[in-house]
């Protein structure tokens, strides 16, 4: 027996803009959209049903935002990892994001630590780390 890691579910006060902020970082597309829930899946994946167990077990994961009521109050125990590959200017996509609104945060790393930490726009950390071919 297999499970499949489907989703990664964020709280969220403006879900919308959330899933659009997200969205537009990693070049998904955002494929439900109401007040109190958005989800985005990579481009070319489908949301459709898949047929047998191999096809599910190998598609990609989604992320949903949901709308809570409470505020980030203290430092995520699970974040993202965004990782350029080794084509891309890794200094250019940080100031990308910094541009979409991320922000530099400081979450006890050091001058040796090879990857970068951010906020997305609601305060959610996760690195951007060092480009990778794998």
């Amino acid at each position: 027996m297999a499970l499949r890691w489907y989703t990664v579910v964020v709280d969220s006060h403006d879900t919308q803009t959330q899933a659009r902020w997200w969205a537009e970082v990693l070049d998904w597309e955002v494929i439900f959209d109401t007040p109190d829930e958005a989800v985005i899946i990579p481009r070319g994946m489908s949301p459709e049903p898949t047929e047998t167990l191999d096809e599910w077990l190998k598609a990609g994961q989604g992320m949903v935002f949901v709308k809570v009521p409470e505020d980030k109050s203290v430092k995520n125990r699970l974040h993202i990892d965004l990782a350029p590959h080794t084509s891309q200017d890794r200094d250019a996509e940080i100031e990308r994001l910094v541009g979409m609104g991320a922000k530099h945060i400081d979450v006890g790393q050091t001058e040796e630590d090879t990857f970068t930490v951010l906020a997305d726009p609601e305060g959610n950390e996760f690195c951007v780390l060092s480009s990778r071919a794998l």
